[in-house]
C-alpha cells in the first residue's frame, strides 16, 4: 500500500468515526466517549501525515508509535460506545474492523522499521 493510499485511508477512517459520533444521542457519556474517539481517530491520521514529513528516522519511528497508540485507543472507545449504544453495533463493528486492519498495517510497518534500525546498529 502506498503512503498516499494509507494517508487517505486514515483520513477516511477519522471522518467515518466523526460521522458516527454525530449520530449518537447527546448525553454526558456519549459526549465524553465521542470526544475521545474523534480525537484519537483524527490524531492517528494527523500523526501519520507528520511521520511522512519526519526530520529523522527517530522522529519517523516516534510518530508511527503514536499512530499505533491512537488507533488502538480509537478501537477501545468504539467498543465503549457500542456498549452504551447497542443500536450502533453494526456501524461500530465496521469501524472496529477497519481500525484493526489499519492498526495491523502500522504494527507490521513498525516491526520492519525496528528491524531496519537494528541492522544499522
Amino acid at each position: 500500500m502506498t503512503k498516499e493510499i494509507m494517508k487517505q485511508k486514515l483520513k477516511d477512517y477519522a471522518l467515518s468515526v466523526a460521522r458516527l459520533v454525530l449520530k449518537l444521542n447527546y448525553n454526558i457519556v456519549n459526549k465524553n466517549y465521542g470526544d475521545q474517539v474523534t480525537r484519537s481517530a483524527s490524531s492517528s491520521a494527523a500523526n501519520y501525515r507528520a511521520a511522512l514529513r519526519a526530520k529523522s528516522d527517530a522522529d519517523f519511528l516516534n510518530k508511527f508509535k503514536i499512530v499505533e497508540e491512537e488507533l488502538d485507543e480509537s478501537i477501545f472507545f468504539l467498543e465503549m460506545i457500542e456498549e452504551i449504544n447497542p443500536e450502533f453495533s453494526k456501524q461500530v463493528l465496521i469501524l472496529s474492523k477497519e481500525g484493526n486492519e489499519l492498526l495491523a498495517i502500522i504494527v507490521a510497518s513498525l516491526k520492519t522499521l525496528r528491524s531496519k534500525q537494528n541492522r544499522k546498529l
